[in-house]
């Protein structure tokens, strides 16, 4: 399992230098700060009533976030279709690191 996600991740950014001609980790860079989420919301309860309250999001939480997003939207795009996974994780870092929100997942 662990050979197969390094092959895939290998291939995503021979895919990634190939389609921008940049550095595939300076675009992966990119891509995790522009989808990492900025705010968040939390539960607030007192005395039985709960409401929601606007909170901050700490850094690694926005990179953790911003990974998970990424890959979920890449096994989405990836599901039933004849592109390969890793071209699909292509299209997705790309689309993130260009903030491109109507191709992005994340």
């Amino acid at each position: 399992k662990k050979m197969m996600a390094v092959r895939i991740v290998q291939h995503t950014f021979e895919l990634i230098a190939l389609m921008t001609d940049r550095n595939p980790i300076q675009v992966l860079v990119e891509a995790v700060q522009n989808s990492g989420p900025r705010e968040d919301s939390t539960r607030i309860g007192t005395a039985g009533v709960v409401r929601r309250q606007a909170v901050d999001v700490s850094p690694l939480r926005r990179v953790n976030q911003a990974l998970i997003l990424i890959s979920m939207g890449a096994r989405e795009a990836a599901f039933r279709t004849i592109k390969t996974i890793a071209e699909c994780l292509c299209d997705e870092i790309v689309a993130a690191a260009a903030n491109d929100s109507q191709k992005s997942f994340a």
